[in-house]
């Protein structure tokens, strides 16, 4: 039996070959794609939802398309309490989580938020640049966890739908959500209200029905969750300022082989971008409350208020890992 192979056939089958070794190296390629997942509970719009999408679209940049990163927000993959659950786990690759939830893992993270420590994220970024920084990394990665960088959850403020609130004796008798976060309700209570710990996701729906009276966040988290719609007066307590730690799992840090110096890049610069985005954001939606009548902007007696909460750092002091709490508050002084 013999075989024709006529010009076209032979021109065909010669190409064929030809480009076989490119194809091959481009399945190659394809398969050898790491796609990893952030997740973070915050609303479009929000700084943290825009430096999610910054850092995936940084990643694949850095790494030339090795490594895709799927972003899931709005608590899409779970509260931030159990997207830390799936972070330990490796279900999870990345997130954008809450101070407050997280210092479930790490307790001393709590200390962070003592009350009216840092005026502002400048102050506090320079405190997680040191000492306090590196020893907070340490006791993530004990746990299985790599810090990337700390994004800015901001200063926080109190609203609520019942009253003006000028005062720490203005809260008596209300009940007010807090995160999941001991510092956060020691200090309510040690101002004289109630506290219930609901998760972020169903905050609207628990304060449009009067589950709570009222709840505190930074006004760019206010504004992009709509909270002010059922929260009419908000108060400018600035009671404490609070990280958003960007996380990793030690599982998809050893995926990422040499890439991970690529990714960590890809984290830094997507965190400069948040902390800008949220400094902006602070003073515009603060104007656009100032302007919305339908909205009671309330300035506070700040003095009678960091007064009432004084007790808070004392008794955090004597908790075990005290020495690190005066660590913090002499470094956040100085």
């Amino acid at each position: 039996m013999s075989l024709h192979i006529n010009r076209r056939g032979f021109l065909s089958v010669a190409a064929g070959a030809l480009a076989a070794p490119a194809l091959v190296a481009g399945i190659r390629s394809a398969q050898a794609a790491t796609t990893l997942t952030l997740g973070h509970g915050a609303a479009p719009g929000n700084p943290r939802t825009i430096a999610a999408a910054k850092f995936a679209e940084l990643v694949a940049e850095k790494t030339s398309g090795r490594v895709k990163i799927n972003v899931a927000g709005a608590e899409t993959l779970g509260s931030d309490s159990a997207m830390l659950t799936s972070l330990r786990t490796g279900a999870l690759d990345f997130t954008a989580n809450s101070q407050g939830a997280t210092s479930a893992l790490v307790p001393e993270l709590a200390a962070l938020g003592l009350p009216f420590l840092f005026p502002d994220t400048g102050k506090a970024m320079k405190v997680l640049s040191g000492p306090v920084g590196a020893e907070l990394n340490k006791r993530f990665e004990a746990v299985g966890v790599v810090p990337l960088d700390w994004w800015d959850n901001g200063i926080r403020h109190l609203t609520n739908s019942k009253r003006k609130i000028a005062a720490p004796g203005d809260l008596k008798g209300l009940k007010i959500r807090t995160p999941a976060d001991p510092m956060t309700i020691d200090i309510f209570q040690a101002l004289g209200a109630g506290t219930e710990q609901i998760a972020f996701g169903e905050l609207y729906i628990a304060l449009q029905q009067g589950v709570v009276d009222g709840q505190e966040n930074p006004l760019a988290n206010i504004e992009s969750s709509k909270l002010f719609e059922v929260n009419k007066y908000i108060s400018l307590t600035a009671h404490k300022w609070e990280s958003t730690p960007f996380l990793m799992s030690k599982i998809a840090q050893a995926r990422l082989g040499a890439d991970i110096e690529a990714v960590k890049a890809a984290a830094k610069e997507a965190g400069d971008l948040q902390r800008r985005l949220s400094a902006e954001k602070d003073g515009q939606v603060l104007g656009n409350f100032k302007k919305n009548a339908a909205v009671e902007v309330v300035e506070v007696d700040r003095a009678a208020f960091v007064k009432a909460t004084a007790s808070v750092a004392e008794n955090w002091k004597k908790k075990p890992f005290g020495d690190f709490v005066s660590k913090i508050e002499a470094e956040a002084r100085a």
